[in-house]
This record gives C-alpha cells, structure tokens and sequence, in this order.
C-alpha cells in the first residue's frame, strides 16, 4: 500500500492542492464573488420573496465561480484519470450544465417567485463543485469495468 501512495504520490498532492482551492473559493466567497443569494439563503428565506439583485452583476458573479470551480474540476479530473477522452467528455458536460443551470437559474428568479427551494438547488450546483463529486466516482466504475 505504500509502495502505491509513493507511486501516485503526485496525483495525490495536486489533489489535496485542487480541494485546498475549492476550500480558498468557498472561504472567500463574500468578498469574491456578488451573489446576494449568499445571506438570503442563510436566512429563513422559504416565504421571503428574492432579493433585488443586479442581473448582469449576478450572472458574472455566478459565471466566475462556475469557471473556476470547472476548471479546477477539470484539472482534477485529468490528473486522476489522465484519459484526454474522459476529459473531453468532461468538458462537454460541464459546458453542458452550464448553458441548462444558467438559464433555469434565471427563468426561476424571473417567472418564478415562490420557487425558493428550486431556485436554491439550482443555484447550488452553480456556486458548489458538485459535479466532480458526481464525475469522479462514474469515471472510476467506467474505468474499471474496460478493464475486465
């Protein structure tokens, strides 16, 4: 086993790297990001209407914690499986998600007032680094089972 953590030993410090930069982003977050959702969320919100928001603040704050937590994602995904087609795939999905969760995001906000629960999901898979949570596991079983 320790013949193994020293053969991967790099894989595991650019790992423990990447999740010390999604702790960095979610820490700063206040300070980094515009996103009044961020004290309306932590408050009992469920029938308070939305905050007045600023639309193109908003979507640019919500849009750059997605790109980094994406390519921070990314580069996770690479250095653990170090498959440029899991990584392609890996981009598409999460280009994918990004074009869905943005417009539902803001059909939710627009059309929807008393939908605070979805909006909050929604908003959650923007702002949190979710999918890699979801991508690594799958890439893993996919893996494994080519190699049978």
């Amino acid at each position: 086993m320790l013949s193994n953590i020293a053969e991967h030993k790099y894989k595991i410090l650019i790992a423990v790297f990447i999740v010390i930069c999604f702790g960095v982003i979610r820490t700063f977050e206040k300070s980094l990001f515009y996103d009044p959702f961020l004290e309306y969320f932590e408050t009992d919100f469920k029938n308070l209407p939305y905050p007045e928001v600023d639309a193109f603040k908003l979507f640019f704050g919500l849009f750059s914690r997605y790109f980094f937590n994406t390519i921070l994602s990314l580069i996770l995904i690479y250095v653990l499986f170090r498959d440029v087609e899991i990584f392609k795939f890996s981009v598409f999905l999460y280009l994918f998600f990004l074009v869905i969760l943005f417009v539902a995001f803001f059909v939710i906000l627009n059309y929807f007032p008393n939908a605070n629960w979805l909006l909050f999901y929604v908003r959650r898979f923007i702002i949190q680094p979710i999918f890699v949570l979801l991508f690594i596991p799958a890439f893993y079983y996919q893996s494994q089972n080519l190699k049978k």
